[in-house]
């Protein structure tokens, strides 16, 4: 039987996929608001090791058809070990159907167009990329190792391998004071290269790691209440015009108000439904039901 090493995270629309630890832990693992994988150290794991589990899971779920590659970024892995350990999914799984991992800006950036097409050719059609904020000084206060400008190119470059992209946003992450610049240049990047998906999240920072959070973001954090979200998620909204259809999601549990549509589509409902919310007419989800 496969065994995981603990922790263990993954996105949740991956909660129904067979999970398969190519790597421990995240290679970057330095944003301040994000408390994943703080107890590892990143390590590649051994091929024989992965390919070993990949046997084990075959045994246990034969007609898995797709998988989700953890850690924290398995896209870090060089080519040929990617490329083996895909060549071994679609050999093992009869099935598969697609195959789907964590991605960080660094990693996109070190892998060319072409890299990301073979890739996509071995099944490997998603990955999920924390965009965070699209705004280049909340990137730097959250240390977040990129920039707008390479944060919009790595998406670039995955879209134009074709890869499907899902990609999160953290309202609340610029705090009282700088909300709109979060969302001007949040919405900027996605509208520049729009990813298949674009969901939020509401910031919640746990105990471990909120005193470095305070310290790097360079000024008093002031932290948005419900309302101060729901102001953010207007603006959003009410700014993202993208050139291809995203599919735009706020349900995820941290959230104070779930949201479900197809922007530009969906637009004016959507900003109805968060209007409705502001003016009392539409409950906000209670507060001790919100999670990470």
């Amino acid at each position: 039987m496969m065994l995981y090493d603990m922790p263990l995270y993954r996105p949740p629309s991956e909660g129904q996929n067979l999970i398969l630890q190519a790597t421990l832990g995240c290679s970057f693992n330095g944003c301040t608001f994000c408390s994943m994988y703080k107890t590892k150290s990143y390590q590649a794991r051994p091929l024989e090791a992965v390919f070993a589990d990949i046997e084990d899971a075959a045994g246990d779920w034969p007609e898995a058809h797709r998988i989700f590659l953890a850690d924290g970024d398995a896209l870090v892995l060089p080519m040929d070990d990617l490329l083996r350990i895909l060549d071994k999914l679609s050999a093992t799984f009869a099935n598969l159907q697609r195959v789907s991992s964590y991605a960080t800006p660094i990693n996109l950036h070190r892998k060319s167009v072409a890299d990301l097409q073979a890739l996509k050719a071995r099944k490997l059609t998603l990955i999920s990329v924390g965009l965070e904020s699209g705004s280049g000084d909340i990137l730097h206060r959250i240390r977040k190792g990129t920039t707008q400008a390479s944060m919009t190119d790595a998406l670039a470059r995955a879209r134009e391998a074709s890869l499907k992209v899902s990609a999160t946003v953290v309202l609340g992450l610029g705090g009282r004071n700088r909300w709109r610049d979060h969302i001007e240049g949040t919405a900027e990047v996605v509208n520049r290269v729009p990813p298949t998906y674009l969901s939020t999240l509401q910031l919640g920072l746990e105990a471990s790691v909120e005193g470095r959070f305070m310290e790097k973001f360079g000024e008093p954090f002031i932290w948005q209440d419900d309302d101060g979200i729901l102001a953010e998620l207007e603006y959003l909204l009410d700014r993202l015009d993208p050139p291809s259809p995203v599919i735009f999601r706020s349900n995820h549990a941290s959230n104070c108000l779930p949201l479900a549509g197809t922007l530009p589509k969906d637009k004016d409902r959507l900003l109805a439904e968060v209007r409705a919310a502001q003016s009392g007419q539409v409950a906000l989800r209670p507060a001790y039901i919100r999670g990470l």
